[in-house]
């Protein structure tokens, strides 16, 4: 079993950066790949990054490439989700997810935390 609560949401003007971190709990969270996903009011949940168990592949959404870094610190049981160069299209529900699979599909996972907000004004 996996718990994940994240944290590090808030308001934000365009341009600036903002770092979300998603905390884990169980023993075995460093076997598991986590990925980030948001949901934005009336839209359906996106993907957005995710990070293999090791840390060695990492696969983004190409509305935050180049944008976005996501890393982990398995010692810590937690990943980060590094967000720059924000806009207003980013503000959303932020929820990080584990899955045994890395996947780019949020059915593809089994546990989830319950979210942060992230607003970006502009």
């Amino acid at each position: 079993q996996v718990q994940l609560v994240e944290s590090g949401g808030g308001l934000v003007q365009a341009g600036g950066s903002l770092r979300l971190s998603c905390a884990a709990s169980g023993r075995t969270f460093s076997s598991y790949a986590v990925g980030w996903f948001r949901q934005a009011p009336g839209k359906e949940r996106e993907f957005v990054a995710a990070i293999t168990w090791s840390g060695s592949s990492t696969y983004y959404a190409d509305s935050v490439k180049g944008r976005f870094t996501i890393s982990r610190d398995n010692a810590k049981n937690t990943v980060y989700l590094q967000m720059n160069s924000l806009k207003p299209e980013d503000t959303a529900v932020y929820y990080c997810a584990a899955s045994r699979i890395i996947s780019n599909a949020h059915r593809g996972y089994d546990y989830w935390g319950q979210g942060t907000q992230v607003t970006v004004s502009s």
